[in-house]
């Protein structure tokens, strides 16, 4: 049989969709150099999507075939195998999950954000491929999928990896974690009337920069620095308290406060090293403060490419025109249009006949 898709109709689908993370405040916390942490952070759409077409084993001459439809891909993966080679991250995401002998699988996946956006994909990704635990009695509370998700990164893959991106998306909404002791975390959902809700949803946007983010020899210098210092360093508690700052002020409707920590949580990010606020940021960022602006955050870690997320102000054809400006700023520079997420991963299943 062809390892693309076959003109059988599926006994079933599972569709799968896992909210990204935006406006992280307390990044670099909820690792296991910094031991203990404190994360606010927003689950938003575009989502990533994830649909597993199963069929009776006998139909299919290969049980799993991976399309990777961002990439134009369509290929066999191998169930158990620990080599990882054309798209490392979902097939370790796939062997993660225990899968039945008797089906035969087809997995898409998909997703509207640009790649290394730093707003948690890779961690989406794996988050969304907990579609698959539909396949076998019993489910996943979301603080398992998260750790799950998690340990495809650090322990199938040798990555570094923080937490709150899989948490973020296996919850979704505006999240407040407390990390007391790598990796182990509580999540608190940030609750807010729906007027507050909708204000924020209006003033947010998410900006890619246009190129893509990727770790380096530069983040691997600071998390050097910063196990030298250990979990009280300074600089790591000056993150800690933008997350708590950032929560207070959503509670309490303070668009200003929220912004004012937004900026205190970029400088301190930059403190950690300069590059961490590469140079197109700061360009929006100069940009956005003559707009008036309240508050912007550079996306995940930071470094090289990447996102920032802006928090503008009341008047919408301002931040119209801001988000017009930035179009000129550069051919690179993209507005990626967001709504906020008010649930995480979701999985449901339909009949491959309808």
């Amino acid at each position: 049989m062809s390892t693309s898709s076959s003109s059988a109709k599926p006994d079933r689908i599972i569709n799968g969709i896992a909210p990204i993370r935006i406006c992280d405040l307390g990044g670099w916390t909820d690792t296991w150099f910094a031991g203990h942490g404190t994360i606010f952070n927003i689950g938003v759409y575009p989502y990533v999507e994830v649909q597993v077409a199963v069929f009776p084993r006998h139909m299919r001459e290969h049980q799993i075939t991976l399309h990777a439809e961002n990439y134009g891909e369509r290929y066999v993966v191998l169930p158990g195998s620990a080599e990882h080679v054309r798209h490392p991250l979902l097939e370790a995401a796939i062997n993660e999950v225990p899968l039945p002998d008797n089906v035969a699988l087809e997995i898409t996946i998909f997703s509207d954000v640009p790649a290394g956006a730093s707003t948690g994909t890779s961690a989406a990704v794996t988050v969304a491929l907990g579609a698959l635990d539909a396949l076998t009695p019993g489910r996943m509370t979301p603080h398992e999928i998260a750790y799950a998700a998690h340990r495809v990164e650090t322990q199938r893959l040798g990555l570094q990896s923080g937490i709150q991106d899989q948490l973020c998306s296996a919850y979704g909404g505006i999240n407040f974690i407390e990390m007391f002791h790598y990796p182990y975390a509580t999540v608190s959902q940030i609750r807010i009337p729906d007027t507050i809700w909708w204000e924020l949803e209006r003033r947010l946007a998410l900006i890619f920069l246009g190129r893509t983010h990727s770790s380096s020899a530069m983040h691997e210098q600071v998390i050097a620095a910063l196990e030298r210092e250990g979990d009280a360093s300074p600089r790591l508690e000056a993150l800690r308290r933008r997350a708590i700052c950032a929560r207070d002020a959503l509670y309490a409707g303070d668009f200003v406060a929220l912004g004012r920590a937004m900026i205190d949580n970029t400088d301190a990010q930059r403190a950690l090293h300069p590059a961490l606020v590469n140079a197109d940021a700061d360009a929006v960022i100069a940009l956005a403060r003559e707009h008036g602006v309240l508050g912007w955050k550079v996306n995940g870690a930071g470094g090289e490419g990447g996102s920032l997320t802006l928090l503008c102000g009341p008047d919408a054809s301002a931040n119209r025109a801001l988000l017009r400006d930035i179009r000129r700023l550069s051919p690179l520079f993209q507005p990626i249009p967001i709504y906020l997420s008010r649930m995480g991963l979701r999985v449901w299943t339909t009949d491959g006949e309808r």
